[in-house]
């Protein structure tokens, strides 16, 4: 049986102008829209919901609430991460839906490096990220699912090769708390020369693809989904689409 999963950054809604990348008007219908014809069985999003400056996160989230209005046949799961009194107005909060029942839901904080950084005129730290794990079973096969967001460090004058603490924590879980099939996807905020790919291929995670840019910003290959060798990948495609200023990533997949 085939299966088909897509990890996606979708900016909390905001579609991508070239010609104007800095607008934040929200448009989280299309978004829902858009993801529906994607028909995913397994579906991993980031950056849910829209960040604020100073940190506050909006309860209950308005975007998930959306999103699972559009898919009220899938079960869900949500996070946000850990507060940051000095976060930059950027997306976040990790969603995963599926179509078949979600068990055994858990969120793994990912510690905030020791670095500083100014951004409109603050001084802001950077922030903590967020790991979530849960399980479902597709076709009497047991499967965890991670989804993740990590830091950019690029954007931030540094690299995640000096700051290796958030990557090595879900090294660890991969190796540890994998028990079985495995899917990781998430925006990986991975820039030229950082060794994610590599990190991760050494304890036996393959990435669905690794030639083509999924972020619109630079051509950087930021998106990934990680298995393991109990399940095959049979078809990938980045999806070009002005729905957010990253493509979404969709992988055919089958258990080995």
């Amino acid at each position: 049986m085939s299966f088909r999963v897509v990890t996606f950054n979708i900016q909390n809604g905001e579609p991508f102008d070239e010609s104007n990348p800095n607008c934040s008007d929200q448009d989280i219908i299309g978004t829902c829209q858009f993801l529906q014809r994607l028909d995913a069985d397994l579906l991993f999003l980031q950056e849910v919901e829209r960040g604020v400056d100073g940190g506050m996160q909006v309860e209950p989230p308005p975007n998930y609430q959306i999103l699972k209005n559009h898919f009220p046949s899938h079960d869900s799961v949500f996070s946000y991460p850990l507060k940051n009194d000095t976060e930059i107005p950027f997306g976040l909060g990790l969603v995963i839906f599926s179509k078949t029942p979600l068990r055994d839901f858990h969120k793994i904080d990912l510690p905030a490096a020791d670095l500083e950084f100014e951004f409109a005129g603050k001084r802001r730290h950077a922030s903590s990220r967020l790991l979530i794990e849960v399980s479902t079973t597709i076709d009497g096969r047991d499967i965890r699912l991670m989804n993740t967001h990590l830091q950019a460090f690029f954007m931030i004058g540094s690299s995640s090769e000096s700051y290796l603490e958030q990557r090595n924590i879900i090294e660890q879980r991969l190796k540890y708390h994998s028990h079985g099939p495995t899917i990781l996807t998430g925006d990986m905020n991975s820039a030229p020369g950082e060794c994610i790919v590599e990190q991760f291929s050494k304890i036996g995670f393959e990435t669905a693809q690794n030639t083509q840019a999924t972020w619109q910003r630079h051509p950087y290959i930021v998106d990934h989904i990680f298995f393991n060798a109990q399940l095959v990948r049979n078809k990938v495609q980045v999806i070009q689409s002005s729905v957010s200023d990253h493509f979404p990533l969709v992988a055919d997949m089958n258990f080995s």
